[in-house]
């Protein structure tokens, strides 16, 4: 199921993307009903990205910080039983969050073209330091 729908939030285009709905829901619909009524019912605002480029889609479709956050801290705790208090699950998260914290300086794979198109199209919100010299 994974595989098809993300043949719809990767299409080029909103109309290749609408063809891959409809393929999904010809494959699913009788399995996932809901999921499919969804996607289609809220079609219009969930296709809204596809008036940005492409690097700047996949940054959307890819990152979600809070989310990454969450799933790694259900990692940490689901497989606790039972916190003694409300104090070591306090400590556990802090832990967490310390180590996950580490990943958060790695560079999103080809950034430097991606915040170039955000700076295009939102300068005014996101200027770029044109006049820093990068180089080591």
């Amino acid at each position: 199921f994974m595989r098809d729908l993300k043949q719809v939030y990767r299409a080029d285009t909103k109309d290749l993307a609408e063809l891959a709905l409809q393929d999904l829901a010809d494959k699913w619909e009788a399995k996932y009903p809901i999921v499919i009524q969804s996607w289609q019912n809220n079609w219009e605002k969930l296709t809204t990205y596809f008036q940005y480029t492409p690097p700047i889609r996949k940054l959307i479709y890819t990152t979600n910080a809070v989310e990454g956050y969450h799933r790694q801290l259900r990692k940490v705790t689901k497989t606790k039983g039972a916190f003694t208090s409300d104090m070591a699950l306090l400590k556990l998260i802090y832990l967490a969050t310390t180590n996950i914290e580490k990943k958060w300086t790695s560079p999103l794979q080809n950034w430097a073209l991606t915040v170039q198109q955000l700076a295009i199209r939102y300068g005014d919100r996101l200027p770029l330091d044109l006049t820093r010299n990068h180089e080591k």
